[in-house]
């Protein structure tokens, strides 16, 4: 009988994908489309989990087949961000897209991204203060015992390498290792040597200009070819946020998330307002803020549903570029920063609002200055290259309470309501890092304000 509700199920999934399929014929704009299978996905899952119960076997095996669809999407835009990343920075210098000095560049993409996210650190501490959060007030049960042990462990490994060692991680010692993503770092690791790829053809281009200009070529075919695996995977987005988001509402713990609910809605008040602090600084550099919205929610709903940043690297530079008006270099670069620096949601919001809920149970007066302006501090320098990784937000808590001197096990007690707060993270990571690439580019005088300004590309301009 199980496996009948089971056969029921996937054939529900697959006639609301070809819902989505049909208003996709129908001319349906590609936003319309997202949100649609957001909405449709977040009953769905409701539904199923109300009919069968969180732990039913009918559930999970039903689950199972629809991360065919939906984990399946997240792992064919994994596939591609490495490629993307590699070929669109050279592509950025043989396309002379990079008109400024390629280090002011990345000085300016990786300062937005430390100082928004010292700013979310900020955020995070005066949210927490004012829903006056301790985690005293949090029941430990055994789920959130054994949570507390692996992160004791983790602490441990990660005490092994001293910040200088980390920083020495972004330096690729064998290029096609970090192909793979085997390494925490192994995406800025590929922009470093893609950027030596890039300033070696601007050399070769000065001394022997027809070798450079076989090379260009050769660069500007891969770059077609992967823009097209982008584009092709891209039209897979209402299907895969459909399948996420039944997964996330179906599976969630209800019970556990009312319990915690102040704290989620602390989280969820402390994102809000960082991403209202993005399109602060967008409506300072003279950009309209709504059309940010307006263009950004496609990619802002894949993240939340997907939780994954590296994931929603595709979507996020196309964004940028075809929709924002980012050179192809700067968005790359901002992308691919924003993936293991300044995660504004992971590295700021969460550790620092973990920091001062602890506080108190060790003694510390989480209203003490000296205390806020280390913790801001150290939240800001631990987001080099952690966020990056599976599990971002926990590497960052571990790092943060770590030089703190606050009991790390305690970071555990939030175990039920992660996935649920860490859509909202993921979210406001992405965000951070569009919004990098847009500043840096209006700084620079290279962002194409006529493409900012414009309406929402049509899914045929887009060509998604």
């Amino acid at each position: 009988m199980d496996t009948l509700f089971i056969v029921l199920n996937i054939i529900l999934l697959l006639l609301l994908c070809f819902g989505l399929y049909t208003m996709q014929k129908k001319g349906i704009s590609f936003s319309k489309r997202v949100f649609s299978a957001l909405g449709i996905g977040i009953v769905f899952g409701l539904g199923l989990q109300f009919v069968y119960g969180s732990g039913s076997e009918v559930l999970s095996g039903s689950i199972d087949w629809f991360n065919i669809v939906g984990s399946g999407y997240v792992k064919f835009l994994q596939m591609i961000v490495m490629p993307l990343v590699f070929i669109s920075i050279i592509a950025a210098f043989t396309r002379l897209t990079l008109k400024s000095n390629i280090g002011k560049i990345s000085a300016l993409i990786i300062g937005i991204l430390i100082g928004t996210t010292a700013v979310a650190a900020a955020v995070g501490i005066g949210t927490t203060l004012v829903f006056d959060l301790e985690a005293i007030q949090i029941e430990q049960g055994e789920a959130e015992t054994v949570r507390g042990e692996q992160m004791e462990q983790r602490a441990g490994d990660l005490a092994s390498k001293t910040f200088p060692q980390q920083m020495l991680d972004f330096i690729p010692s064998n290029v096609f290792l970090d192909f793979t993503g085997a390494r925490s770092t192994s995406t800025i690791a590929v922009v470093i040597f893609a950027a030596f790829i890039g300033i070696a053809y601007l050399g070769v281009r000065r001394k022997n200009p027809e070798q450079a200009e076989s090379f260009a070529k050769i660069v500007d075919t891969f770059y077609t070819i992967i823009m097209r695996v982008v584009t092709l995977i891209l039209r897979l987005t209402p299907y895969g946020v459909l399948a996420l988001m039944t997964r996330v509402t179906a599976t969630s713990d209800y019970g556990a998330i009312a319990k915690l609910g102040q704290f989620v809605a602390a989280s969820y008040v402390a994102l809000a307002i960082v991403f209202g602090i993005h399109l602060i600084l967008l409506a300072i550099a003279g950009l309209n803020p709504l059309t940010y919205v307006r263009k950004a929610i496609p990619v802002l709903s894949f993240a939340f549903t997907s939780r994954t940043s590296a994931g929603a690297l595709p979507l996020n530079i196309k964004t940028q570029t075809k929709e924002l008006g980012v050179s192809d270099g700067i968005a790359n670069f901002a992308g691919s920063f924003g993936l293991s620096i300044g995660q504004n949601g992971c590295a700021g919001v969460y550790p620092a609002m973990l920091a001062v809920m602890i506080a108190p149970t060790v003694g510390i007066n989480p209203l003490d200055p000296s205390f806020l302006f280390m913790l801001i501090v150290i939240v800001a320098i631990s987001s080099f290259g952690v966020a990056g990784v599976g599990g971002g937000a926990t590497f960052a808590a571990i790092l943060v309470l770590s030089a703190m001197d606050l009991p790390i096990a305690l970071a555990g007690l939030l175990i039920s309501v992660e996935p649920l707060i860490d859509m909202g993270r993921t979210a406001v990571n992405v965000s951070g890092s569009m919004t990098a690439g847009v500043l840096t580019s209006k700084v620079t005088n290279d962002l194409d304000t006529s493409v900012f300004n414009s309406k929402a590309s049509t899914d045929m301009e887009l060509d998604v």
